[in-house]
């Protein structure tokens, strides 16, 4: 274990020493235990030099596997005195996109709150670009995740809690909220979306282009564009912004939850996973078909 905890330091610090002052190690300590793990390896795991410690390809992969162990030995250990105590206790490691956490994961973590009030869930905001959420989830460092979906890494237990439409958001009032700039976002969405968004003849290429869909419905009530949205990121948007539907055949985003096969074996984690798949679809969305 101690091998493992050198390897998540080295990686999260970036360097040696400071991985030695994280642990509370020398820092020869530290780079006698990096040898060690790259003996039983037998390959390089860190790239060293005065810039610090990089892991190498192989050094991520074995760093990804070093958190998923530790983890699974802290859910255990967990698991174990709650079940003794009666009493559950513990951190949850959850990670969202920032609609999600300011709109959907309120009411879950009240109701898990009120049962479980000595358990502490660590709400952390990812953008859901690339690897994104599910990322953090795979390597390591989210427990749950909450996504759009698809995902596209591997190795995951993904459910849909919900799909919701996209919709047209435009400065209120403006007469052809289609002759408007497009503010554009980066987000994962699935492929059916990316060909819809591509047919349309009438959507320009963004004019601008920002990372967060807060900052968009802040641009759209200064009346710098129109933007294409899902209905979520519109909730409590500026009071001159306005929305319409996109019409027959618009995409849907589809959001859910993704976890790792191991984690769904501790109670905790599943007791959150029921609270996230009782999740209603906001005003405008469409709950999904129960599968």
């Amino acid at each position: 274990m101690a091998e493992l905890r050198v390897l998540v330091a080295v990686d999260g610090e970036g360097s040696v020493s400071e991985a030695g002052a994280r642990l509370g190690l020398t820092q020869s300590a530290v780079s006698h235990a990096l040898r060690a793990a790259e003996r039983k390896l037998g390959t390089v795991l860190f790239d060293r030099g005065r810039s610090g410690a990089q892991a190498t390809a192989a050094g991520q992969a074995a760093v990804g596997h070093a958190r998923h162990i530790l983890r699974l030995m802290e859910v255990m250990r967990t698991d174990t005195h709650n079940a003794a105590r009666g009493e559950a206790t513990g951190t949850i490691r959850l990670a969202a996109f920032r609609s999600a956490a300011f709109h959907l994961l309120p009411r879950v973590l009240v109701r898990f709150g009120q049962r479980h009030p000595k358990v502490t869930v660590d709400v952390r905001i990812v953008p859901d670009l690339g690897r994104g959420i599910a990322g953090e989830v795979a390597d390591g460092r989210a427990d749950v995740g909450v996504v759009s979906l698809p995902v596209y890494v591997e190795g995951l237990v993904c459910k849909e809690l919900y799909h919701e439409p996209y919709v047209l958001a435009y400065p209120a009032g403006h007469p052809d909220p289609r002759s408007l700039p497009m503010i554009d976002w980066h987000e994962n969405c699935s492929g059916e979306t990316q060909r819809w968004l591509s047919a349309q003849e009438w959507i320009p290429p963004g004019d601008i282009t920002v990372e967060d869909d807060g900052v968009v419905m802040s641009m759209v009530g200064h009346g710098l564009g129109a933007a294409v949205v899902p209905r979520l990121s519109t909730v409590d948007a500026p009071s001159k912004v306005a929305t319409t539907e996109l019409g027959d055949g618009a995409p849907l985003r589809r959001v859910g939850y993704v976890t790792t096969r191991e984690l769904t074996g501790s109670a905790l984690i599943r007791d959150l996973l029921g609270e996230l798949c009782t999740l209603r679809a906001p005003a405008g969305t469409r709950p999904s078909t129960p599968g």
